[in-house]
């Protein structure tokens, strides 16, 4: 039973809350997640099960997409509304255009400075603990990719939008929002949010606690295992005869110039039998001229 599991998060429940449940459903203790959502958010979060949690600090592709509601007029401790400590500002009112004009600025590589209520550990200490003490300390700002961020939605009146951001791994979206409502000459705060893709997996193929465990209680669960290599679609493949199956699954280096389809100053492949199973990643060392094993899932 390897592969991975996409999960609809629902609300209320940590990203650690999910694989505890699973475990309880599935009666594997052999899983891990591909990126943290906060308790308030919804939305895609990729679990590896079995040999797929070996890729859990190899993943090559860590870029999100996520759907947030906003209020503008608003701030607060927490960044969204959730907060307990509040300010507003009643003199705020902004526009469709002005937040149209502002939101470019917020795209590409940007610096961000983590929030107080953060997972981000700073001298060895949770920043979310020492903000639960009341405690603010200095935080490292960051750097950060934006891709693009779309105003789906805009309500002048009730002066409430959702943005759509496409995201690089490490960023927060509370901050975002924050940060462009300083910039319209207040605040905002976070109101929803759902993360519409994770790690090249969308929304659309992810599962309910309830449809796992009727799976599980139908014996078809397996329908519902994404394959270890999507993870890995990007990489070029690389099959090998059956002399060098053997050999490579024994750990042993194979020589590049007796190799198919390596590709000049391309390091990251993925490796298949000769009968076309997947084996797991490779590097080729090319002043060495060897191919070299990476993580290797499949099960013995």
């Amino acid at each position: 039973m390897n592969g991975i599991l996409c999960m609809n998060k629902p609300e209320e429940f940590t990203s650690f809350d999910v694989i505890g449940k699973l475990r309880g459903i599935l009666r594997i203790r052999k899983l891990g997640h591909t990126g943290t959502l906060d308790p308030m958010a919804t939305g895609v979060l990729p679990v590896l099960v079995g040999t797929a949690a070996k890729a859990c600090d190899i993943m090559p592709c860590q870029d999100k997409t996520y759907r947030a509601g906003v209020r503008f007029g608003l701030s607060s401790d927490t960044l969204d509304i959730w907060g307990n400590e509040f300010c507003e500002y009643p003199s705020m009112h902004v526009t469709k255009s002005a937040v149209l004009d502002v939101i470019p600025s917020f795209t590409g590589e940007i610096e961000q400075l983590p929030p107080m209520y953060s997972a981000v550990s700073v001298g060895g200490k949770r920043l979310y603990e020492l903000a639960r003490k009341g405690v603010e300390t200095e935080r490292p700002v960051r750097n950060v990719q934006v891709y693009s961020i779309e105003l789906e939605q805009f309500d002048e009146e009730r002066q409430e939008a959702v943005l759509c951001v496409k995201c690089g791994k490490g960023t927060y979206i509370r901050t975002l929002i924050d940060d462009i409502g300083r910039v319209l000459g207040g605040g905002a705060v976070m109101t929803s949010l759902c993360r519409t893709m994770a790690s090249g997996f969308d929304i659309s193929e992810c599962y309910t606690f309830d449809e796992v465990k009727s799976a599980v209680e139908t014996g078809t669960l397996e329908k519902l295992l994404i394959p270890t290599e999507r993870l890995f679609e990007d990489y070029p493949k690389l099959y090998l005869n059956e002399v060098q199956t053997r050999m490579y699954r024994n750990g042993v280096k194979l020589n590049l110039g007796r190799i198919y389809n390596i590709i000049p100053n391309r390091c990251e492949y993925t490796v298949y039998s000769f009968d076309r199973t997947f084996i797991g990643t490779a590097k080729a060392d090319f002043e060495n001229c060897e191919l070299r094993c990476g993580k290797n899932f499949e099960e013995r």
